[in-house]
C-alpha cells in the first residue's frame, strides 16, 4: 500500500470576513434622525443573524488599528448563502458610509492527517486498490461517517467570547524549505507536534481554521476567539518555537477586534467605544 500524499479532508460551514471603513465624516454629517433609523435597520439585521443557528451566523467586531473599522463575519451553509449576505449588507442604508477595504472567502475545514493514514491501511487490510470505484466509495462513506461525527466542528457557531484575531497563512514553498515536497509521514508528525500546542489552549482559546487554496489569495484562514487578547500572543509565539511553524509558515496581516453585539452597534457608530463591547466605566 502507497503512502497517501495528500491529507483527506472534512468541509463545513462556508465563510467570510469583510473589513470596512466607516465614512465617519459623512456620518456625522447626517441629522439624528437618519442616522437613527439607518442604525436601527443595521441593528435588526445583525440581531437577527446573531441568533440564527450554527453555519449560519453573523457578527461584528470593531478593529484595532489602521486596518479598519468594522470586521463583518458570515457563516453560512454554502457560497450562495455568503453571496446573500453579502448582497444584504451592501443593501443597508449604513453601507453608504462604508467603505469596504479587504474580504476573505473560506471553507471551515478539519484536516485528517491522523485519519488519513488509519484509512489507508484499514481499506489496504480489506484488500481495496487505491484509485479504483470501490476505493473511492469506501473513503466517501468514512469520511461521511467522520463529518457526521464532526458536525459540531465544521458547522460551528460564532463563539461570544470578547476578542477575535484572524489572520491568513500559508505553508512555504520556496527553494529551500516546500512543505509539499516533504513525506507524507513526516508531516503527519509535525502536524501532531503541532496540535499539542494547541490543545494546551484549548480551554483559553477557540480555533476555527478554514481552508482558502483555490478560493482566495492565502491556503488558510485562522480565527482565534478568546476572553483577552493575550492569549492569542502567547499562543502564536510558543508555536512560532515549532517545527511546522518555525520552518514552513507563512504568514499574512493580523487583525484583532472587539466583539460588537447587535445592542451595541449604535453606540460604536456614536463612538462610545466602552459602550458598544459591553463595559462600562
Amino acid at each position: 500500500m502507497s503512502n497517501p500524499i495528500v491529507p483527506l479532508t472534512l468541509e463545513g460551514a462556508s465563510v467570510l470576513h469583510q473589513t470596512f471603513q466607516v465614512r465617519w465624516e459623512e456620518w456625522r454629517a447626517l441629522d439624528p434622525s437618519t442616522r437613527q433609523s439607518i442604525v436601527h435597520e443595521a441593528v435588526e439585521w445583525l440581531e437577527a443573524r446573531e441568533g440564527a443557528e450554527g453555519g449560519e451566523q453573523s457578527a461584528a467586531f470593531a478593529m484595532l488599528g489602521h486596518k479598519g473599522d468594522l470586521l463583518l463575519l458570515h457563516y453560512r451553509k454554502d457560497f450562495v448563502g455568503l453571496l446573500e449576505a453579502q448582497t444584504q449588507v451592501s443593501h443597508l442604508r449604513l453601507s453608504e458610509y462604508m467603505e469596504q477595504n479587504s474580504s476573505y472567502l473560506s471553507v471551515v475545514e478539519l484536516g485528517l492527517y491522523e485519519s488519513t493514514r488509519k484509512i489507508y491501511d484499514e481499506l489496504g487490510e480489506r484488500g481495496l486498490a487505491e484509485g479504483t470505484e470501490a476505493w473511492d466509495a469506501a473513503v466517501a462513506e468514512t469520511l461521511e461517517r467522520q463529518k457526521k461525527a464532526m458536525a459540531g466542528r465544521l458547522w460551528p457557531e460564532i463563539p461570544e467570547s470578547r476578542y477575535l484575531c484572524f489572520y491568513p497563512m500559508d505553508r512555504r514553498r520556496g527553494e529551500q524549505k516546500n512543505w509539499y515536497r516533504v513525506g507524507f509521514a513526516e508531516r503527519q508528525k509535525m502536524m501532531h507536534e503541532h496540535g499539542l500546542i494547541g490543545r494546551k489552549y484549548g480551554g483559553v482559546v477557540k480555533q476555527v481554521i478554514s481552508g482558502s487554496i483555490g478560493l482566495d489569495d492565502w491556503e488558510w484562514a485562522v480565527d482565534l476567539f478568546a476572553a483577552s487578547p493575550l492569549p492569542f500572543k502567547q499562543l502564536i509565539y510558543e508555536m512560532r518555537f515549532d517545527e511546522v511553524s518555525a520552518d514552513y509558515a507563512l504568514f499574512g496581516q493580523f487583525m484583532i477586534g472587539l466583539r460588537v453585539p447587535s445592542e451595541g452597534l449604535a453606540a460604536f457608530l456614536r463612538g462610545e467605544a466602552r459602550a458598544a463591547v459591553g463595559e462600562t466605566e
